[in-house]
């Protein structure tokens, strides 16, 4: 029974793990926050992996996977941008594609109850998109390397994939919203 909570404890692991990493960040220790992001992203493979393969997933599980996640790339974009790494207008717009999608799921859960999904592949791209990000950044401030040009680049294809799939969000939740929506006017005139 022990060993069912192990995905969650991974995941509670990986919110401690936001703390040393935005410290590591503001106190320009590079070479650590790579280690510790590299140690966040091995937890969050492991945890997912263990969950699939034995089933173990749980409903909290379901919470706190994404809430880690989120906690940690936020933090690392805050950070980013108080040490001068990344401009403040980029997590912004990574924060503002999160606040939106969180207040559409609330909305969406307030008004016609539970919210089954997936995230979507535009979505999945974005978070790798901003994983890559984070770590060509921090990597370009602790060892000149990958080259400034690298990191511009991929900063751009955050903007664009964060912006993307906060719109595919919007679309696909406002869509699903409009069916719940009629489902519960026809049920009520029937």
């Amino acid at each position: 029974m022990m060993l069912r909570a192990l995905p969650n404890l991974l995941c509670v692991l990986r919110m401690l793990l936001v703390y040393p990493t935005a410290l590591g960040i503001l106190e320009g220790r590079y070479e650590l926050v790579l280690a510790l992001f590299a140690l966040a992203a091995f937890t969050d493979g492991v945890d997912g992996f263990l969950a699939r393969r034995f089933g173990w997933t749980t409903e909290l599980g379901k919470i706190l996977d994404p809430l880690a996640d989120k906690l940690l790339m936020v933090g690392m974009f805050l950070c980013m941008s108080v040490a001068g790494l990344v401009p403040w207008w980029l997590t912004a717009l990574v924060l503002l594609r999160d606040i939106v999608i969180v207040s559409g799921a609330i909305a969406y859960r307030a008004l016609f109850g539970s919210l089954h999904g997936q995230p979507t592949v535009s979505s999945k791209f974005n978070t790798l998109c901003q994983v890559l990000f984070c770590i060509a950044v921090v990597a370009q401030a602790a060892y000149g390397w990958p080259p400034p040009q690298a990191v511009i680049v991929l900063g751009a294809l955050v903007l664009v994939t964060t912006s993307v799939s906060g719109l595919d969000y919007v679309l696909t939740y406002s869509r699903r919203a409009a069916m719940a929506a009629g489902s519960r006017t026809h049920g009520a005139a029937g």
